[in-house]
């Protein structure tokens, strides 16, 4: 008994003394490279900023295209908002048909929905409706400088309340565009105002009419505005 306990004692020692035996035992396995994950849209973005975002402005840009979305910086904040509903692109056409006649008289362009970008703060904005040269400068390749445009429109919703009646004027006019129209058929009763007279306070001069009256604008349009064209029916 005693000697086969020694003898298996001695067995155990001679195991333990081996090292090659218990380091063989005792490696831990080798991490398996790894694998980059990134989905190729983010490896992009990060090819494009190297850094986060860190103003409103470099945020919307870091953000991936979003198609059937408005994307807009309004004093500092990001609004995102979908697509005009179908009476607003109804409106929208209504510009088109009245305006489009006086801008080909004037070698200008007509616009729905275009990007610009406002002139003294770089910002971006997605005006319902825009009209200017054909020439008017540019913001990179998909936008156009608001102080290029000769008017701008917006259709107001419920959801965009304050930004078209309160925000957006002020930042039209700074930018530098002489007209603003505001088509508001959410209000009672509906109405059609024409901002005009820019300063860096913003508009100096506001005409308003009820939707369905005549609505002048003054040169370099030149051109009386039939209100009844927005009333459907």
């Amino acid at each position: 008994m005693v000697m086969t306990s020694r003898r298996v004692h001695r067995d155990t020692e001679a195991e333990a003394a081996d090292p090659t035996e218990v380091e063989a035992d005792s490696a831990p396995p080798q991490a398996e490279p790894e694998t980059d994950h990134t989905p190729p849209q983010a490896e992009a973005q990060q090819s494009k900023f190297p850094r986060m975002p860190v103003t409103p402005r470099e945020f919307v840009d870091w953000l991936p295209p979003m198609p059937g979305l408005h994307i807009e910086v309004v004093n500092g904040r990001v609004i995102v908002s979908p697509r005009g509903n179908p009476q607003q692109s109804w409106i929208i056409g209504q510009l088109v048909r009245h305006l489009g006649p006086i801008a080909d008289k004037r070698d200008w362009d007509v616009w729905p929905e275009l990007d610009v970008c406002i002139a003294w703060t770089r910002d971006p904005l997605i005006p319902d409706f825009a009209m200017g040269p054909e020439d008017a400068p540019r913001w990179g390749d998909d936008e156009i400088l608001s102080n290029g445009l000769v008017l701008v429109a917006e259709v107001v919703s419920r959801s965009s309340v304050r930004e078209d009646r309160e925000d957006k004027p002020v930042i039209y006019a700074k930018g530098g565009v002489p007209f603003m129209l505001v088509i508001d058929p959410i209000a009672e009763p509906p109405t059609v105002s024409l901002w005009s007279d820019p300063g860096d306070d913003g508009y100096h001069t506001i005409t308003k009419v009820k939707m369905g009256e005549e609505l002048p604008i003054p040169e370099p349009v030149d051109y009386v505005l039939d209100t009844s064209a927005f009333i459907k029916g």
